[in-house]
């Protein structure tokens, strides 16, 4: 099930990130050094504040969850324990219809699993840069517009 993140689950959702951010960016010195507590940190005072967040839920347990704040879709993360069970693309497709005329996003240029799932769901990549610090490392930007070809 997909829907709304209900007050009391920030830490549940911000400790899904924390554990798929160490599990994917093993490349990325900052996010080995995220401690759990600084993650839960920066979700409640960075994230929420402006984003809207939604939940995939699995027996009452917050599995993945996606940011979105307007049409950028700010992260998309989903337990390591339950990926590869369409959570991703249930996330994703839940932004495609909350956001109809597009959506953009940033991924890194090295985490080649979230860009072939985004390239294969219709994602066109725009440019390649670099993250903001403390990361600093190669990103690319993504831009999904409907009408195109995706794939479920």
């Amino acid at each position: 099930m997909i829907r709304r993140m209900e007050p009391g689950e920030e830490i549940a959702v911000a400790d899904v990130w924390h554990r798929a951010g160490l599990a994917e960016y093993r490349y990325l010195p900052t996010w080995q050094a995220f401690s759990r507590i600084e993650a839960r940190r920066v979700f409640q005072d960075v994230i929420v504040p402006r984003c809207e967040i939604w939940v995939a839920v699995e027996d009452d347990v917050v599995v993945g969850y996606l940011a979105l704040d307007g049409s950028y879709l700010d992260r998309l993360y989903v337990d390591p324990a339950q990926q590869r069970r369409g959570w991703g693309r249930a996330l994703l497709t839940h932004a495609m219809c909350s956001r109809p005329s597009g959506l953009e996003l940033h991924t890194h240029q090295a985490n080649q699993r979230a860009r072939a799932f985004y390239e294969r769901h219709g994602f066109k990549i725009v440019r390649f840069g670099v993250s903001a610090p403390p990361e600093s490392a190669p990103d690319v930007q993504y831009r999904w517009r409907p009408g195109v070809d995706v794939t479920e």
